[in-house]
């Protein structure tokens, strides 16, 4: 077993996961992933990390597991031995939660319970000492006031809402009732270029990629005045390594401090492509909650002043970021259009 600081994310395929795999492995972590068996591959985000795992230089490894499987959680656990474990797992679309709600509270409320349970089976065997993080959500506030701290009540609005409460109180119960080090982050609305597609940020910017290269005429979202604290994914997986590193477990909003409407996004976005967006986007009522949440803004006091944390990409640079990616991924499927090849929308966002 190598020596060096061995780490386990669930959901290591995801925006998070990725992304904390980078940090990690920068920080000279042996990298350890749960990934989902499927009839294709879904491991994207990690193909410029991953190796020949029997070279003797390969620090990621990835095994197939589901927040589901209760014995193939501790399995991968008794294999890996692992000091920290990041459960970042979960059906996380907020929309399709109410499509899937039976799914969506077994993976995202009973999965990190069961493996929070394998962990504290683990830790009784264990040599080294292990430390737990949770992913929570600003979802978790719903309908609360705002700002949002770690003091503000939870009133969640969506079974991916209700599913994540229901996580955070397992976690802080295994925290106190086992002494278990175990940290829940409650991150607000986090984004990048890999964010997902369906998601509508990303939705927003790969449409208007595509929009400016002649692909898609045009772009259907919901409410537009929600308002969200968006933030860079980048800066957010900093935090949940900074929680895991502290001398006692705690619980800490991970936030920019500020909101933007859907609307204010939108206009920021295609200001960049010299279009106006009311040209181009449509409202459908399919796309909006049964019930909304229409105002999320975190307070980052706690995580500024405990941990050290403060984001460094702000809102503007952000959406100039996840623009310019999608503009040049639209640019290259122009390009093979012109050249005579056929475009799969497969996993495109064009609706």
């Amino acid at each position: 077993m190598s020596s060096k600081k061995r780490a386990l994310i669930t959901g290591i395929t995801g925006q998070d996961g990725s992304y904390l795999a980078e940090l990690l492995l920068a920080k000279g972590y042996q990298v350890h992933g749960i990934i989902r068996r499927a009839s294709t591959f879904n491991t994207a985000r990690l193909d410029h990390l991953y190796s020949d795992p029997h070279h003797p230089d390969t620090h990621l490894f990835l095994h197939y597991g589901d927040l589901s499987d209760a014995s193939g959680l501790r399995h991968i656990l008794a294999k890996v031995r692992p000091h920290e474990i990041y459960n970042l797992a979960a059906q996380s679309h907020v929309r399709v939660s109410f499509d899937q709600p039976e799914y969506t509270a077994d993976i995202v409320a009973t999965g990190t319970l069961r493996l929070l349970e394998a962990t504290r089976e683990y830790i009784a065997m264990a040599e080294d000492p292990v430390r737990f993080y949770q992913a929570g959500s600003s979802e978790m506030y719903g309908a609360g006031g705002a700002p949002q701290n770690e003091d503000t009540p939870f009133a969640p609005r969506s079974p991916y809402a209700v599913g994540k409460v229901a996580a955070f109180w397992f976690s802080t119960n295994y925290r106190e009732a086992y002494d278990m080090f175990v940290a829940n982050g409650i991150l607000f609305n986090h984004e990048s270029p890999r964010r997902g597609e369906t998601f509508v940020t990303r939705k927003i910017t790969r449409a208007l990629g595509r929009i400016r290269h002649g692909l898609q005429e045009r772009l259907y979202l919901g409410n537009l005045d929600a308002k969200r604290d968006w933030g860079f994914a980048g800066d957010y997986v900093e935090a949940m390594w900074l929680m895991l590193q502290q001398e006692a477990p705690g619980d800490f909003v991970v936030a920019t401090g500020e909101t933007y409407s859907v609307r204010e996004f939108l206009t920021v976005a295609f200001d960049k492509a010299d279009l106006d967006w009311e040209q181009y986007v449509s409202i459908d009522e399919r796309y909006f909650r049964p019930t909304e949440v229409d105002l999320l803004l975190g307070d980052p006091s706690r995580a500024k002043e405990g941990l050290g944390w403060s984001p460094k990409v702000g809102f503007g640079e952000l959406v100039g970021m996840m623009v310019e990616h999608d503009m040049e991924l639209a640019r290259r499927e122009r390009t093979l259009l012109d050249a005579g090849h056929d475009i799969s929308l497969e996993g495109i966002a064009v609706g």
